[in-house]
């Protein structure tokens, strides 16, 4: 089958955030995939590269009807999920999946540095010494069974940490074998439905965020699951902001619910000046930046590559979203 790409917007350089590079390196891989980079007119494939605009991309798909996919560069997709957009008989598919090796080795960052007190640390114009908490032996609860959550399990096997995963659909995550607590040896994981979390909480020590933002993923961890939690627990959260509820994540934070938090992302985002989480020693904040421009327009370029070698073959595409899901 002739995969016949466009990119959009169809002029280089015109959406903000979109460098020349990323198009050129996205019209690479279109050839390498066996593909042509076509106007969008005489395209039957698209890589939609504007931010948002689910509006602009329904009009777009409207006037163009013989476009039958559409690859966007994001893990997230909430905006277009929300639109309806997603709704139209075309293959819709994102890049979830293709970041988890940075994301997942920053989450694995931001669980030490709350384990060892670094944001504190970092924060103490002096000789200050604190009593380190180590990862090996831990129970560490992940929410989400994609990507992220697959590679951060193999980051862990090492600690022999004990892992539970919870996930809405059934299918395992992780690794089997090993000795539970005994480091160098990979720790069975479990993975269980979302209906589980409140009683998967009182037994975690690390709570890990790494899952799509839905309408029912939105606040998944609010007061009521921040106080199942035991008092040294920390949460850390690589996925989107809106998965906790700020207002409670402070006040369990003030009042001694949890240990500490490491936060790649927020809600608002970004986090504004003077809010309560900049001053709290236990909170590390890095500014949704757990990956980096080049690791993603790589893994976009690659992703996009073998999609159009799998449009051209007849094969499944890789990272397909689910309209009725979301993700």
């Amino acid at each position: 089958m002739e995969a016949r790409i466009a990119i959009a917007p169809s002029t280089p350089g015109a959406a903000d955030g979109e460098p020349d590079r990323l198009r050129l390196g996205i019209e690479e891989a279109v050839s390498r995939g066996g593909g042509a980079n076509v106007p969008i007119a005489d395209a039957d494939g698209l890589v939609w590269l504007v931010p948002g605009e689910p509006e602009l991309l329904g009009a777009t798909l409207d006037a163009h009807p013989r476009i039958g996919w559409v690859q966007f560069p994001w893990a997230g997709v909430e905006k277009f999920t929300s639109s309806g957009v997603l709704d139209r008989p075309v293959v819709f598919s994102c890049a979830k999946g293709s970041f988890a090796g940075q994301v997942a080795e920053h989450a694995l960052m931001l669980m030490l540095a709350c384990l060892r007190d670094l944001s504190r640390q970092a924060r103490t114009p002096g000789w200050s010494r604190t009593e380190p908490r180590s990862l090996h032996g831990r129970r560490v609860t992940i929410l989400g069974g994609g990507g992220i959550a697959t590679e951060l399990v193999r980051l862990l096997r090492p600690f022999g940490c004990r892992i539970r995963v919870v996930r809405r659909h059934p299918e395992k995550v992780g690794v089997s074998g090993g000795t539970p607590g005994t480091p160098g040896t990979p720790e069975t994981s479990e993975t269980l439905p979302s209906s589980a979390l409140p009683a998967v909480l009182p037994e975690t020590d690390l709570l890990v965020l790494a899952l799509a933002l839905t309408p029912e993923t939105r606040h998944i961890v609010g007061a009521a699951q921040l106080a199942l939690l035991p008092p040294h627990a920390a949460v850390v959260n690589v996925a989107r902001g809106a998965h906790i509820d700020t207002g409670a994540l402070v006040e369990a934070l003030r009042a001694g619910t949890i240990s500490a938090a490491g936060l790649d992302v927020t809600d608002p985002e970004p986090l504004p000046d003077g809010h309560p989480l900049w001053a709290d020693p236990r909170v590390l904040v890095t500014s949704h930046s757990a990956d980096s421009a080049e690791y993603v327009a790589r893994m976009l370029c690659e992703r996009v590559e073998r999609n159009v070698g799998n449009l051209r073959a007849g094969r499944p595409l890789e990272g397909v979203i689910d309209p009725a899901t979301g993700y």
